[in-house]
């Protein structure tokens, strides 16, 4: 059995950078920009007035301290204005500024007299409250470099620029099978020896918080055949494949010789860990299969650890792996050697605890844990204020 440390470096030897795709931007929340943009004009792209107030020449008011009020510009006027020196103009946030004028007092600072505006600001200086071309980016600049994380106010800035689509790395299509004979939907009776099906709810939600829907979901009896056409019509279209269930070496677990028939080549299979040591990881080309253990907390234990870095690295993001930390464990813990464990804790400011329920088939800690407290293979004894490696989980 190979150790969690080399899965995970076979994982990542055969995963791929996706190809970038152009999405429209109010589809880019959370995506990383495939290619660099710079801007392709600048902006603002005329001089605008940061605030309301009235937009003058500043030379022409020294000399004449009274100036008459020529006209007025609002935002998206449609039409230009022109003031000379002894003039002024109405103005308000975001209009351009009429020819003729430099610089912008605020409302507050004026007194209107017949027609006639008297400037009471000693501290108004040439260019005051107007933005000029290209104070936002000019033209040509770099706007965001390849690989920058596409947060809301990235998405502003470049709708800002009039940009509508953009070039990001996609998310792998992806098609979860779900297998097991002992499976009833939720919301139906269970019948003698069922168990409800809440694999493919895990997974589905998982994915969904990385950004990542639709997802195909097919469910499958524990049938040869069956699952040869299940998986057969899987590979048809998806880019990554992830099996639930039939990964041990029970008269029923199937999974690893379909794939192999389905011209699957197997990376590995069976690890040096708890929970997931049946956890198989293959490739068919570029295509990626996972074979994640039936118990449900397996399941999301090797999803974090594996699937979730696997996808994230597809892409393009920089950091893959969930967030890593070490902090004082809270009590003594104690485990056998031989194999790395996963286990579900909470963490706080004082450090972080090992739940109850720590059984593969439950689901009840990772319902309310935080984290996943690691454990190497050689670690047996641990006591009170040890420091461990602590995987906080997504929220």
């Amino acid at each position: 059995m190979l150790s969690v440390a080399e899965a995970k470096e076979l994982i990542s030897a055969n995963t791929l950078l996706g190809s970038p795709v152009a999405v429209p931007l109010e589809h880019s929340l959370a995506k990383i920009l495939g290619s660099t943009i710079y801007a392709s004009q600048s902006i603002p792209a005329y001089e605008q007035s940061a605030m309301d107030g009235y937009a003058f020449q500043f030379d022409g008011w020294k000399q004449q301290s009274v100036l008459e009020i020529a006209g007025e510009m609002a935002a998206g006027a449609a039409a230009p204005l022109s003031i000379t020196a002894a003039q002024t103009a109405r103005i308000f946030t975001g209009a351009p500024l009429p020819a003729g004028a430099d610089t912008v007092v605020m409302q507050e600072k004026v007194r209107v007299q017949d027609n006639q505006l008297i400037i009471d600001d000693d501290e108004l200086q040439k260019g005051s409250n107007v933005r000029s071309v290209g104070s936002e980016i000019r033209a040509g600049e770099l706007a965001l470099p390849q690989g920058s994380l596409l947060t809301p106010a990235a998405i502003g800035f470049l709708a800002g620029m009039g940009i509508h689509e953009v070039p990001v790395y996609p998310a792998p299509a992806i098609t979860v099978i779900v297998t097991g004979n002992e499976l009833q939907t939720p919301g139906k009776p269970l019948q003698y020896g069922q168990v409800y099906e809440s694999n493919s709810f895990t997974l589905r939600t998982a994915l969904q918080q990385m950004q990542i829907s639709p997802v195909s979901f097919l469910t499958v009896e524990d049938d040869f055949d069956k699952l040869l056409h299940t998986i057969a019509q899987a590979l048809s279209s998806a880019d990554m494949v992830l099996l639930t269930g039939g990964v041990s070496v029970g008269n029923y677990d199937y999974v690893a010789r379909a794939l192999e028939v389905c011209g699957v080549t197997p990376v590995f299979h069976k690890l040096k860990q708890k929970p997931g040591k049946p956890l198989y990881f293959g490739t068919r080309d570029q295509q990626l299969v996972f074979g994640l253990p039936g118990n449900p907390s397996s399941v999301l234990t090797c999803f974090y650890e594996y699937v979730y870095p696997c996808i994230r690295e597809q892409m393009g993001y920089a950091e893959t792996t969930l967030s890593a930390v070490h902090l004082p464990l809270l009590h003594d813990f104690s485990k056998r050697a031989g194999l790395t464990h996963f286990l579900k804790g909470y963490w706080s400011e004082e450090g972080v605890k090992v739940l109850q329920a720590q059984e593969s088939y439950r689901m009840q800690s990772f319902a309310v844990c935080n984290c996943l407290i690691v454990l190497p293979e050689d670690v047996t004894d641990l006591h009170k204020g040890q420091s461990v490696e602590v995987h906080l989980l997504p929220h």
